[in-house]
């Protein structure tokens, strides 16, 4: 009997043995313009898949382009991964254009689903727009010889490679492997992963290798929620967007203490916006012109300056938003689109300059706190006023000794005209 329970066991324990024994495939899936989140998502994918013994990343693309400094990040990863590497455009109607161009020639294998599209890669400024002449000849050059290296290093077209960037040729799939610069068209990552077995492929520094895929199993590891919204907070609008939300914030704040929803939402917005900064390419004069702005919108409270002060802030404010991500590298030109800088700028001027209104009519008016606040305030006569001018008066439910005109009488309201010590001067209330 206790053969046979062991002879069971021994038969169950088989097809987990060999499920854990079979190879696993890796999927990674960038469907998010080129970031810095996505290239940590992407070495953090890869560095997972060495660890475990992988036999295969594939590194799924969908993406319109992104940043060149990212994109280098990327490349890199791919190219030193010790994981054979398959960059993968897909599913059908997806493209890899411009930067995502560079990322499918860094694969070992380089592949397309049907219906997908790839190339365009000409470097243009972070809105679509053409760079100046002499940005742009160095950004050609440089991305043309990145290009030329990839595709050296992976046995690829070179010069259909080089058309992409010089040229912003496109290709589909079927154009794409006529030209050599895939080696295969597959429907999905299964069909992939099945055209790829026993497929050989030279690694990078010479080393030759064959893919064992045959049963093999997918582990899908797509981008976590914190690095697909560090993405969204990476893009410059909403990176000055929220600059803008956070120093209003925290200026409401200082305006008026005690508020602390305003102020914490600043700091958060701050902060975020400063991860966004240490990844773009910012203009540290174009900060130092929103720092100067908000700092004399401050000064205007604190000074009478006529508006003086307010209309430099606005100025600067201005100017410091047209130049903040004006001092990117070649190939980056990011900057902040004008349709997001102009209502930013209206509902930010508008915000503090009501604030600064508010703040400056509170400064000027009497004080609202201890014995001062008394001033103006109703009083009722509880003992009369004779020929030395003093009597009691009740305020706020309170007795107090008072000094006022003669003949003055219980019940009569008077007027709190001053405070002296702890006497209160009154007159009638028709004076």
């Amino acid at each position: 009997m206790k053969r046979r329970v062991l002879l069971v066991f021994a038969t169950l324990a088989l097809p987990v043995a060999a499920a854990e024994r079979a190879p696993f495939v890796v999927e990674a899936r960038i469907d998010t313009a080129i970031h810095p989140a996505s290239a940590n998502y992407l070495k953090k994918t890869i560095g997972e898949a060495e660890r475990d013994g992988a036999a295969l990343v594939v590194v799924t693309l969908s993406t319109p382009g992104g940043l060149l400094s990212s994109t280098r990040a990327m490349s890199s990863t791919i190219l030193q991964s010790k994981v054979p590497v398959a960059t993968f455009v897909a599913p059908s109607g997806a493209q890899a254009a411009s930067a995502g161009f560079f990322l499918l020639l860094s694969g070992d294998v380089a592949a397309m689903a049907p219906g997908t599209n790839t190339g365009a890669a000409h470097p243009v400024g972070g809105e679509g727009q053409d760079l100046p002449k002499k940005l742009n000849e160095k950004a050609e050059q440089d991305a043309r010889a990145f290009i030329r290296t990839l595709a050296r290093q992976r046995g690829r077209n070179v010069e259909k490679a080089e058309a992409a960037v010089l040229q912003s040729v496109s290709y589909t799939e079927t154009e794409a492997k006529a030209a050599g610069l895939i080696e295969v068209i597959a429907r999905d990552v299964p069909d992939l992963v099945a055209q790829l077995d026993g497929r050989r492929i030279l690694r990078v520094g010479g080393a030759e290798t064959t893919l064992a895929l045959k049963g093999a199993r997918i582990e899908d590891r797509p981008m976590g929620g914190v690095e697909r919204a560090l993405g969204v907070v990476s893009d410059p609008n909403v990176a000055y967007v929220l600059f803008l939300v956070g120093l209003v914030g925290l200026y409401f704040e200082l305006s008026t203490p005690g508020a602390i929803l305003p102020g914490v939402a600043g700091a958060i917005a701050l902060l975020l916006a400063l991860y966004a900064f240490s990844v773009l390419p910012v203009n540290l004069a174009g900060l130092a012109l929103i720092l100067l702005g908000i700092a004399l919108f401050v000064a205007e409270v604190k000074a009478a300056s006529h508006g003086v002060l307010a209309v430099g802030g606005a100025i600067a404010l201005v100017a410091g938003s047209l130049l903040l991500f004006s001092g990117g590298s070649a190939g980056e030109g990011y900057r902040v689109d004008l349709s997001v800088v102009l209502p930013a700028l209206a509902a930010t001027l508008g915000i503090v300059g009501l604030l600064a209104w508010k703040t400056a009519r509170l400064r000027r008016e009497p004080a609202r706190t201890g014995l001062a606040a008394m001033v103006g305030e109703p009083a009722r006569v509880v003992e009369g006023f004779g020929p030395a001018g003093e009597g009691k008066v009740q305020v706020f439910g309170e007795y107090w000794d008072a000094a006022g005109p003669e003949g003055l009488a219980p019940g009569e309201t008077v007027r709190i005209a001053s405070v002296t010590g702890r006497t209160l001067h009154v007159e009638r209330r028709n004076a």
